[in-house]
């Protein structure tokens, strides 16, 4: 039953999204990378003699999560073909031509004689999942061929799917993973403690408390993300027209930022303490971004202040994708965006590897690194406008707690990096 809805889904998803096309943009995207995949991938692996790595992507985020291990692998395995596929046309549109993988490509939709397909033309020695998006029929084949399968900075929670007394077909898939890498204890238990399987026993029916975990192993290797980010220290893009404008000042950079975002952000823009701003909305569409132009006081497009500055700019919206994380490190505090969405947060790490000080919205509980941070320090959560302004007084009228802010937010990041090294060291013993 579970996978008739299952395919029920798989069926309707894609024409759905055909619909949506009409007037959606990324969905006319994610339509029209998906034409003729298999030719693709016929054409650039016909004949191919070489082992291949596969690696998959929801989107932007997991491939900058996934990215660390990738290049790895291709220093570890430089005779190896690398693919890349994505999800999201947010993934693939700004990665498509990646210099560290041999193809990129979307996925097509998952499907038993898709899956046939694919893993006839592939024939992947490796294949490795990011975070999360589970995929049936593809881990199932891989499972059937005995593929070395596994997924990367996993996490779960307690709510998740996996523990409900109707994720059956979600177990299915976990259990196709030769190896799962975890981010923490927490999620080890979850799939490993005997005590944690006993309620997921009586609900699913298993006869061998082993069944679930005993075709993977299961391992904690922490968060590939903070290895990404820790690249992006000796990595640091010197963007001159931003040094210009913020010329000595003190500047908020606001990273992927939504509506609600905006709301809060509104109001502290051009006034609180003379900072100015920095915005990097989440969706750059033009609707998008002439909102943000109406919203700031005194704003201008990134794109037009590299042509013709106007001097009483305060605010720069950001009209690009991929110059946030170089963007943080010229913060004098950094605001991470979706904090008021129902999704929660963005990426923290980016902005907290550069010592600085880093504050978002009230919806962040299951995003563990904003936890962790919190109560280390280097971050802090606001629930409204008063409690926002009220933190930027105090971190801008106390050096003292600003350097100490700076600096546990840096060594929270610095702390934990190494899942890679952990990760490819375990992959050399297959």
């Amino acid at each position: 039953m579970l996978r008739l809805f299952y395919n029920i889904f798989i069926y309707l998803y894609p024409r759905l999204i055909a619909l949506a096309a009409i007037r959606n943009p990324k969905a006319r995207l994610w339509i029209a990378g998906r034409k003729n995949i298999f030719e693709l991938l016929e054409q650039k692996l016909k004949n191919n003699t070489q082992k291949l790595i596969w690696m998959h992507c929801a989107s932007l985020g997991e491939f900058e999560q996934g990215r660390p291990l990738l290049e790895a692998l291709r220093t570890k395995y430089p005779q190896h073909k690398i693919l890349l596929t994505f999800f999201s046309p947010s993934g693939y549109e700004v990665r498509k031509n990646y210099a560290g993988a041999d193809i990129v490509c979307y996925l097509p939709m998952d499907s038993h004689s898709h899956a046939i397909r694919f893993f006839n033309i592939v024939q992947p020695l490796l294949v490795i999942f990011v975070k999360y998006e589970y995929w049936y029929y593809y881990l199932q084949e891989a499972r059937k061929r005995n593929i070395q399968t596994i997924i990367i900075s996993a996490v779960f929670f307690p709510n998740q799917i996996f523990f409900k007394w109707y994720g059956g077909l979600h177990r299915e898939m976990l259990k196709c993973f030769t190896h799962i890498f975890v981010q923490n204890q927490d999620s080890l238990n979850l799939l490993n403690d005997l005590n944690g399987l006993n309620d997921l026993n009586e609900l699913n029916g298993l006869n061998d408390l082993n069944e679930l975990n005993g075709l993977n192993d299961v391992f904690i290797s922490g968060d590939t993300r903070f290895d990404s980010v820790i690249n992006n220290l000796s990595n640091q893009l010197v963007i001159n027209e931003i040094e210009m404008f913020i010329a000595g000042r003190k500047v908020i950079v606001a990273g992927s930022t939504w509506p609600e975002d905006d709301k809060i952000l509104k109001d502290i823009n051009g006034g609180e303490a003379g900072y100015l701003m920095i915005v990097a909305p989440h969706d750059i569409g033009k609707e998008r971004l002439e909102q943000c132009l109406s919203i700031y006081n005194n704003a201008q497009l990134y794109s037009d202040w590299k042509k013709a500055p106007i001097a009483s700019t305060n605010t720069i919206i950001i009209d690009n994708v991929g110059m946030l994380s170089a963007l943080y490190r010229y913060a004098t505090i950094c605001f991470v965006g979706g904090g008021w969405g129902k999704d929660g947060i963005h990426n923290i790490l980016e902005a907290a590897v550069f010592g600085k000080p880093v504050i978002f919205g009230p919806v962040f509980h299951q995003f563990i690194e904003a936890e962790e941070m919190i109560k280390e320090g280097g971050a802090f959560s606001v629930d409204n406008l008063i409690q926002l302004q009220h933190l930027l007084h105090k971190l801008d009228s106390n050096p003292v707690f600003y350097a100490l802010t700076a600096e546990k937010a840096q060594k929270f990041v610095l702390n934990r990096g190494g899942a890679t090294r952990i990760i490819i060291n375990k992959i050399e013993t297959f």
